[in-house]
């Protein structure tokens, strides 16, 4: 039916959309996620358990970041569908990856204020949350976060 061809989840972390890639692109890639592993290990430690691992990814372009499933796990959608249909559905910790070229990623990666930068690091985690239907635990700290951090940026505060 398929002729062969296999389906596979964009919201599932192993995707590989670089398969064309040549040698060189790939250690390019490779370096960059090395020159990221610091950053990645620090908005690890800040969100803690809200995610299962951060770490840099190449699938994306315009967004600074995005949650997706682990390999073997459940997509986010398919456990809220379950849930809102009254299953009782282990919860499942996403994935945090970063994209390294864009600039919110950029300026996170030398914040040195550890307020400001933990704020950043919740903000990405959230947004990316909301990009892909889901709800914040805690509206009201996404508000006060994006409220304190643009008023900074306006020189308010």
């Amino acid at each position: 039916m398929g002729g062969g061809k296999s389906l596979q989840s964009v919201a599932k972390g192993d995707l590989d959309l670089g398969k064309l890639a040549d040698e060189t692109e790939k250690k390019e890639q490779e370096q960059q996620a090395g020159d990221f592993k610091e950053l990645t290990d620090k908005i690890q430690k800040v969100l803690g358990e809200r995610v299962k691992e951060v770490r840099v990814t190449h699938r994306l372009t315009a967004s600074p970041a995005c949650l997706v499933s682990d390999q073997y796990g459940m997509s986010m959608n398919l456990e809220r569908l379950l849930k809102a249909a009254g299953q009782n559905v282990p919860t499942s910790k996403p994935i945090l990856e970063i994209n390294p070229t864009h600039p919110i990623v950029q300026g996170l990666k030398y914040e040195t204020d550890e307020t400001r930068f933990g704020d950043w690091s919740h903000i990405l985690f959230d947004q990316s949350l909301l990009a892909e239907g889901g709800q914040l635990e805690d509206p009201g700290s996404f508000v006060k976060r994006l409220n304190e951090l643009m008023l900074a940026l306006a020189g308010k505060a």
